[in-house]
């Protein structure tokens, strides 16, 4: 369990599922996103990918149910394609839950989420991707310590259009400023009447 000022973040449980099906089936919400084109979950499938997730992945994702007081599940989070070399991962995150959107919970969790990402699981860089059109995701991110590193032009299908998909990324520390090239050395085997 990991505590934030608004949420909690718990371990992903088989019982938190029925109130996720809620979320990935409400197809407004789903174009928020922008990464997966929304198409109607059944349980069992739910249950699959579920399984799956757990199921022999190494580095193992970090996903979690995002509960408020109250013991209320309002949505979930993860830290996924963790790359062990590189200590990278990609952050998502959905707030499911309407009434508790636009109301900072969603920048709480980030913060959390990065906070345990760079403490306990010592990566050095979270990125993830969110469409142009979300500017209030993209708000939340950079309120969170995130900042713009690229554009992918015309890259995902939303609602009907292609939208910008905006990769952002938070680091432990600054990165280094990269080398400067080396001075060009005079060419010791010119020729003498060059």
């Amino acid at each position: 369990m990991l505590k934030g000022e608004r949420t909690i973040l718990r371990p992903m449980r088989r019982d938190y599922l029925e109130r996720l099906l809620e979320f990935h089936n409400d197809v407004e919400l789903q174009l928020l996103g922008g990464e997966d084109v929304p198409v109607p979950l059944t349980p069992e499938h739910l249950a699959e990918r579920f399984e799956a997730l757990y199921a022999g992945q190494s580095p193992r994702p970090s996903w979690f149910a995002i509960e408020v007081q109250g013991g209320k599940i309002i949505g979930h989070c993860m830290l996924r394609n963790i790359d062990e070399a590189a200590r990278t991962a990609e952050l998502r995150i959905t707030i499911g839950d309407r009434d508790y959107i636009n109301r900072k919970y969603g920048r709480d969790v980030v913060r959390l989420l990065v906070k345990y990402a760079f403490r306990l699981r010592n990566l050095r860089k979270v990125w993830l991707a969110v469409p142009a059109s979300n500017e209030r995701a993209r708000r939340c991110f950079e309120a969170a310590g995130f900042a713009v590193e690229g554009c992918q032009r015309a890259h995902t299908w939303v609602d009907g259009r292609y939208d910008d998909r905006i990769l952002m990324a938070a680091f432990r520390e600054p990165p280094a400023e990269p080398a400067p090239p080396p001075a060009e050395e005079p060419n010791a085997h010119a020729p003498d009447d060059a």
